[in-house]
């Protein structure tokens, strides 16, 4: 990894924060320029008796992690060293006046092509916590990932104990089969992509797979102390949950925001998700140990997503001698929620409530300016002309929409366009408000379930006040969708099962203490409201972050125009930016 450039006086306390060890800030930083350098290259990597060529940040997987405080800029450059086109996403940052750094391909940027570099410069502004990086292109993310960790800033603390140590734990999925040729086949046939062959925990899948016996991820601890793990979903296509045996957790932060803590035994969280959780061990004996456990949550048919477990260790310090195989396959797995426990979900997410305290005051929109509502979910688009498919029938192509309008993506990238005032011909503005057909999202799906394309954006103008509705529908199957919108925060205000009511839901907001989130599951089903006003100028891309469903369609723009004062405008693109 290559280290940030800072004052020498503090490369000590940096060299020990960098290596997932004890991140609580000892010693008072201030705001500074922090300098990575990324190159992305190849890298083989063995897992499962198998040796796969791998796409990877510094030769790294998962990706070494970008530490920052609050206040700080962050300086990436981005080298591209492999045959792909590459674009990297800061998932989660809100890219105040630099959506130029924003990262997804042809939306904020072109990909960075072979032997081609780019510098991601943005400013973390207000946040502080855990939230990821990743791949925006394609499939590529499945190996191209890291952490993010943002330290509050200088002088102040975290608002619950300190901790003893803190821990990264990334969940990711493992394909033994290129990525890339896995999404290439299914968009060719139009038909369900195959599945993962392993979850992983920092990059590894565990014991329960052949040949797997010594790739399972470690954590050593103390007895009786307070760990903060930093929980990030990479996985491309599942939602997990996650469990240590004989252990509980304190949940406090969701996507980089402080929540009301509250204790579980286990965690929910759906791709492009962070969670920071208490973990206090418990005063034992050394030598102790005991198996985690991640696995699925999901309402599709069975057979169409990785229905495995994957295992790791937490082992109390004392242990010299290296565990085998045969000691770990003894221990019990601990109990999980049944791969479609929706009624588990909806009751983790009314648990989470923001701090909403003076030092971490919410500003939830009381009034609002414009209200939508998005109809999301699956649907198909017609066979070509003398071909066979592999979708629903042979007739037809899996897609997904949002509002009945399946997003294609430019070969110019959105906010260039907008900038240069080039945007005929590459997106329109008329994106519906509401679907265009009304039906009944949750009951019987209509005949037609075919989807119309277009690159439609929304217009917002700055600091509009929005009330989204994220309504989820039952053709093809009810599933859960995690939303994720770039460039912003959001307060998850509702949620419900059926179809949204606009007369009776409404007084059942949370307009007090609601969570505050990047990314959050329209449940299986069900609907889920979200408020945030439109302060950050650009062209903001949201989408599910189950990767084939973006890959299907399911995905939009909102284009948030300039605001009058210095402050409230785009800034001009950097001289490097990538050209298509």
């Amino acid at each position: 990894m290559v280290m940030p450039f800072i004052p020498s006086s503090f490369l000590c306390v940096l060299l020990f924060l960098t290596c997932f060890g004890n991140l609580y800030p000892r010693v008072a930083l201030a705001s500074v320029t922090r300098h990575y350098k990324f190159n992305i290259r190849l890298k083989n990597v063995t897992r499962m008796c198998a040796t796969k060529t791998i796409i990877t940040v510094n030769g790294k997987f998962p990706g070494p992690p970008v530490l920052a405080r609050e206040g700080d800029r962050v300086v990436i450059k981005v080298v591209n060293l492999v045959a792909n086109n590459i674009s990297i996403h800061w998932h989660g940052i809100r890219q105040l006046q630099s959506g130029w750094a924003d990262g997804p391909a042809y939306i904020t940027q072109c990909p960075i092509q072979t032997g081609q570099s780019y510098v991601y410069n943005y400013t973390i502004t207000g946040q502080r916590g855990t939230l990821w990086y990743h791949a925006h292109i394609s499939w590529i993310r499945a190996t191209l990932y890291g952490p993010i960790i943002i330290l509050p800033k200088q002088n102040e603390s975290y608002p619950f104990v300190k901790p003893y140590k803190e821990v990264t734990v990334m969940f990711g999925e493992w394909w033994k089969a290129d990525t890339e040729a896995v999404i290439n086949q299914a968009i060719q046939t139009g038909a369900g992509p195959n599945n993962s062959d392993s979850y992983t925990i920092n990059g590894f899948p565990g014991p329960s797979k052949n040949c797997s016996s010594n790739e399972t991820y470690r954590l050593k601890v103390k007895p009786g102390k307070t760990y903060l793990l930093r929980l990030i979903n990479a996985a491309l296509n599942d939602e997990l949950f996650f469990k240590i045996a004989n252990h509980t957790f304190t949940v406090v932060d969701t996507d980089a925001s402080y929540v009301k803590p509250f204790e579980t035994d286990t965690i929910y969280i759906a791709p492009g998700q962070t969670n920071m959780v208490l973990l206090k061990t418990k005063n034992i004996s050394s030598n102790a140990k005991f198996l985690m456990a991640a696995r699925p949550y999901s309402t599709a048919a069975s057979g169409t997503f990785d229905n495995t477990t994957v295992i790791g260790l937490l082992e109390y310090d004392g242990n010299n001698i290296t565990s085998t195989n045969s000691s770990i396959t003894n221990l019990a797995v601990p109990p999980l929620p049944p791969i479609n426990a929706t009624t588990y979900v909806a009751n983790w997410t009314n648990q989470l409530h923001s701090l909403a305290n003076s030092r971490f005051p919410v500003n939830v929109p009381q009034t609002i300016q414009r209200r939508f509502f998005f109809v999301v979910g699956l649907g198909t688009n017609p066979c070509p002309k003398n071909q066979t498919c592999q979708g629903p029938t042979n007739t037809t192509k899996f897609a997904a929409s949002v509002n009945n309008i399946s997003f294609q993506m430019p070969t110019t990238a959105l906010l260039q366009a907008h900038y240069y005032q080039r945007w005929k011909g590459v997106y329109t503005t008329d994106f519906p408000n509401t679907p265009l057909v009304p039906f009944n999202y949750t009951g019987t799906p209509p005949n037609n379930t075919v989807v119309t394309n277009g690159t439609k954006l929304v217009v917002l103008q700055f600091n509009t006040t929005v009330e989204l509705v994220l309504q989820g529908t039952s053709i093809l199957g009810a599933e859960n969708h995690p939303f994720h919108l770039h460039g912003y925060n959001f307060y998850v205000v509702g949620q419900g099962s059926g179809n949204f009511n606009s007369t009776t839901d409404p007084p059942k907001f949370n307009l007090v203490d609601p969570d505050e989130r990047n990314t959050i599951g329209v449940p299986s089903g069900g609907w889920v409201a979200i408020r945030f006003r439109a302060d950050n100028p650009g062209v903001w891309f949201m989408h599910c972050h189950i990767e084939i469903h973006i890959s299907w369609g399911l995905r939009m723009a909102w284009l948030v125009m300039d605001g009058q004062l210095p402050n409230q405008r785009l800034l001009p693109p950097p001289a490097d930016l990538p050209k298509c």
